[in-house]
């Protein structure tokens, strides 16, 4: 809402000052900013308000270190990430840029998901909370929405070179005429084209068609390739949703691990909306993306408050209201900037917290059947949980997690490089 203010003054009064919000990196860093503090400001009324309605963790008892001083904890603190991201995006985000609507919706979509588990669990006494097939169809919801609307939306599109398109046969939305780098005081011609392709890491000549993937059905495959492109969104928003739900379990840990996937996913982000630095990592250039930066930095400044309260002795747990939440985000922001196919790598921790758990369960019930008595892999699943088995402080393996992360960002980001 400001930035439409500030560019009517500017246009209309000429106001000194107001052209500053035509800028990403003064957003970015105001939104970043503003985050941090509702985050902080508002988050201790949050928690003694969820502490006065008696919204406190119901611990199971399961063995594992401290576990009973978590008793009576506040949870559904993920209200205080919620509000810390939507206001500040609300005021200094564009509002008319469909990769803002489409985040701010994901982000209701998820939270409202998250608040009925946590109310059922909470309020209904039911430790299971919302069904699992319910949770499912709302996230498998969210996928069709993000992918149908990538596809379908004329304001969706990627910019490249004329002759690749004609040859791919992509649908051309229009024609510009941008600065060639190579050639000094010369313009050269693209083509802003309607296409399900993304960028594969590790690979040169790094985008994937995925009509690609349909090549048996011939000319067919074009049509139906929103098909593929629709399931793959489905698949990887559920994955990393529950993925961040799983790694929920420590206090710091899942805030910590999400704070560095979405500024890994902030670089990335600009760096896609950023056509001079697209070009030279050969990346797609996504044209207007470059305002989804302003989002991720209300998301991690809401992250960075909320592990203020967060961290050991947490004081505020997110609940399913944060936790599905982040990952549902994580999965959207990632499809949209067209780095979907990095998420095993950026989201490694997420990744293996999943896996252990279906490993889990798979062995628990093949073992059972074979042997008459199931057995178990890990001591616990999810895997932090392992660790605790083992005797390690919830703290120490808050940290290492949150250090493999990071090791993780930055193999993410050098895959830029990596070709």
């Amino acid at each position: 809402m400001l930035y439409h203010l500030f560019e009517f003054l500017r246009k209309n009064y000429d106001l000194p000052g107001a052209g500053l919000f035509q800028f990403i990196s003064f957003r970015a860093g105001l939104a970043m900013i503003l985050s941090l503090l509702i985050s902080l400001v508002i988050g201790k009324y949050i928690i003694n308000w969820l502490r006065s309605l008696q919204i406190g963790e119901t611990v199971r008892t399961l063995g594992l270190q401290g576990e009973n001083l978590k008793a009576g904890t506040p949870t559904m603190g993920g209200i205080i990430i919620i509000a810390a991201t939507l206001i500040p995006c609300l005021l200094l985000a564009r509002l008319d840029n469909v990769y803002i609507l489409l985040m701010l919706f994901s982000t209701i979509w998820m939270a409202t998901i998250g608040f009925v588990d946590d109310y059922i669990k909470v309020f209904k006494k039911d430790k299971k909370g919302l069904k699992g097939i319910f949770k499912v169809m709302g996230q498998v919801g969210l996928g069709l929405i993000v992918g149908i609307t990538l596809l379908v939306s004329d304001e969706v599109v990627v910019r490249m070179d004329p002759e690749v398109a004609t040859q791919r046969g992509y649908e051309v939305m229009r024609t510009v005429f941008v600065k060639d780098n190579e050639a000094p005081n010369t313009y050269k011609e693209l083509v802003h084209v309607k296409a399900a392709i993304t960028n594969v890491p590790f690979f040169k000549n790094n985008e994937l068609d995925y009509s690609k993937i349909l090549w048996f059905l011939g000319d067919n495959a074009v049509s139906l390739v929103w098909i593929v492109f629709v399931i793959m969104t489905i698949l990887v928003i559920t994955a990393v949703s529950n993925g961040a739900n799983l790694t929920d379990g420590l206090d710091g840990l899942a805030t910590g691990v999400s704070a560095i996937v979405i500024l890994t996913l902030g670089i990335l982000t600009y760096l896609s909306g950023n056509s001079v630095a697209a070009d030279f990592l050969k990346i797609l250039y996504i044209p207007n993306s470059s305002e989804l930066v302003i989002f991720c930095a209300c998301l991690l400044g809401g992250c960075i408050g909320f592990l203020w309260y967060n961290t050991y002795p947490a004081k505020v747990f997110m609940g399913d209201t944060g936790s599905l939440t982040l990952g549902g985000i994580i999965a959207a922001l990632a499809i949209i900037i067209r780095k979907e196919l990095l998420i095993p790598v950026l989201c490694g921790v997420f990744l293996v917290e999943n896996v252990s758990v279906i490993m889990q369960v798979w062995y628990f019930k093949y073992t059972k059947k074979k042997y008459g008595e199931g057995r178990r892999i890990f001591l616990m699943a999810p895997l932090h949980h392992h660790f605790q088995k083992k005797g390690l402080h919830e703290v120490t393996i808050a940290v290492r997690f949150w250090i493999i992360q990071i090791l993780l960002a930055v193999l993410t980001v050098i895959t830029l490089k990596i070709r």
